[in-house]
């Protein structure tokens, strides 16, 4: 009897450790650079980061269980994006648009910090930073996108929606995690 129950405990917890297996673990940001950097080099040797995106939900703290880091090489004058999950690739393709972009700054917040930046700012009492948000949905690293008095900035973009309401935007500065500015729309 005693064999019988702990080759069931045996088979219970190797049937855990598959169903687990299945999950990622969320990571923030920068911890998946260095594996698609290392792809994107051999794929270009000029390749720059240009674009971070969260691939899954964002959960609490800017941590995602899959991001997406596109590149640009210049050289060849396209752009390959590479989604990181569990620290390794899930997948590698090459955009079929056009997409010049700049490189990000080099010493960018991780996400977990522009995600704590956005929440403070929220609870500071900014009539307009204090907008009800709902979920966070997406998290984006870029440079020139969202800044227009200074276009070569490098900022962390956070979405946040509800149902029935117009998403939150909160862009947050990514060298000094100071909130630029909120809006909905």
């Amino acid at each position: 009897m005693t064999r019988i129950r702990i080759l069931a405990v045996l088979v219970l917890l190797g049937t855990a450790r598959i169903a687990a297996a299945d999950e990622a673990v969320p990571f923030a940001a920068h911890a998946g650079v260095a594996t698609a950097r290392a792809a994107a080099l051999s794929w270009s040797p000029d390749a720059a980061l240009v674009w971070v995106e969260n691939d899954e939900a964002p959960g609490p703290l800017g941590v995602a269980g899959r991001w997406s880091y596109l590149y640009y090489s210049a050289t060849t004058d396209q752009a390959r994006v590479y989604s990181v999950r569990d620290g390794r690739i899930l997948a590698a393709e090459n955009l079929d648009m056009k997409f010049d972009a700049p490189p990000v700054a080099d010493d960018w917040i991780d996400s977990g910090r522009a995600f704590t930046a956005a929440e403070a700012a929220a609870a500071q009492g900014d009539a307009s930073k204090k907008a009800p948000r709902g979920a966070l949905r997406a998290m984006v690293l870029a440079r020139g996108t969202m800044d227009a008095a200074e276009p070569d900035r490098t900022t962390w973009t956070l979405v946040y929606s509800s149902p029935g309401a117009p998403s939150t935007f909160v862009v947050v500065d990514a060298a000094s995690a100071k909130v630029l500015r909120t809006w909905r729309g």
